[in-house]
């Protein structure tokens, strides 16, 4: 089925695209393989040097049902700016030089080594992509909760909330069906940047450890900075399955959140019309739910499918991935 409006590249994609070099691209890669949101999500170059500004469309026009001899009544789309901003999320990978030149192959080894801060900052950014907001740290960026955090419904992106019936004050999870895509929801990164990542090899350099007195010694240090946003044009094509009661969850549903239930009603809640591609984003508890539920003969909605040629869980053909970084501590969503 053709996507409206095409897409965006992938992360590795643009890393691939605009570094000759190859090492962001490689670098883009190690970070996928501990983030699955990396291989789903869609980036754009933003049109500012801090983020991206876009018009947001908050009505349509009706119509008019016209009789003859009578006019038709002016209606308008109604619309709105919305900026939204990047973050910069850093760190400095320090390694014994010694150590890194026992080796033989210094560079692999000192990439081994900075393995753990990528996985640090991956885990960074998707805790930010779920919960970031700006109101409370205005130095990251606003995530999808803070978007879908109430029920009232003067707040228009209440409609694509479901409650689990979790009522606890902070013992739910969520599940997010995202919709990556140009008209949808996508990554930014700064206007004139690549892919927003940067990698400064900073050389030698004298280092100091922790000991009382502080000792020095010579070693590697290496810089990681990674500047991304997130930006959503149409709150319709996303949808928060909050409030779910995690020590409620049982395997037949029969008690606790029924989690089939939600998610189909999920699916039929976004508009018609293809608008980017379709994830499902949850934790290890309830994913780890969802793949018993495969051993149940009489639910035909739980696959394996092969997608990048990987085994994903799908559910009515949409992947299911898993995001430890959303919390089995999430407050009430009222």
């Amino acid at each position: 089925m053709a996507v409206l409006g095409s897409s965006f590249p992938t992360l590795m994609d643009v890393a691939r695209r605009l570094d000759p070099d190859g090492k962001i691209a490689t670098i883009s890669e190690i970070m996928a393989q501990y983030n699955e949101i990396l291989e789903d999500m869609q980036w754009k170059e933003g049109n500012l040097p801090t983020g991206e500004k876009t018009t947001v469309r908050t009505g349509l026009p009706s119509g008019t049902w016209r009789k003859l001899n009578y006019g038709v009544t002016q209606s308008k789309s109604e619309t709105a700016q919305i900026t939204d901003s990047t973050g910069m999320l850093e760190a400095y990978a320090e390694v014994d030089k010694d150590l890194a030149d026992l080796n033989g192959n210094t560079s692999e080894f000192r990439l081994s080594e900075d393995r753990a801060f990528l996985e640090g900052m991956n885990q960074q950014f998707a805790s930010t992509l779920f919960y970031g907001d700006t109101s409370v740290n205005p130095e990251r960026f606003n995530g999808i909760a803070p978007r879908y955090s109430s029920l009232t419904s003067t707040v228009r992106s209440s409609a694509n909330i479901i409650t689990g019936g979790g009522n606890g004050s902070n013992d739910n999870t969520s599940i997010y069906l995202i919709t990556w895509g140009p008209l949808s929801t996508y990554g930014i990164y700064p206007k004139g940047s690549k892919a927003g990542f940067q990698h400064t090899d900073l050389g030698e350099q004298t280092l100091y450890d922790t000991n009382t007195p502080i000792g020095k010694y010579q070693g590697y240090r290496t810089h990681y900075q990674w500047k991304c946003g997130l930006v959503m044009r149409d709150w319709r094509f996303n949808v928060r399955i909050a409030n779910i009661n995690v020590a409620a969850l049982t395997l037949d549903g029969a008690t606790g959140a029924k989690l089939i239930d939600l998610m189909v009603q999920a699916l039929e809640i976004l508009p018609p019309g293809n608008m980017g591609n379709m994830v499902f984003y949850c934790n290890k508890t309830v994913r780890s739910y969802l793949r018993r539920q495969m051993m149940n003969k009489t639910n035909l909605h739980l696959t394996y499918e092969q997608i990048a040629g990987k085994h994903v869980v799908a559910f009515d053909g949409v992947p299911v991935r898993r995001s430890d970084a959303i919390l089995n501590t999430e407050a009430t969503v009222s």
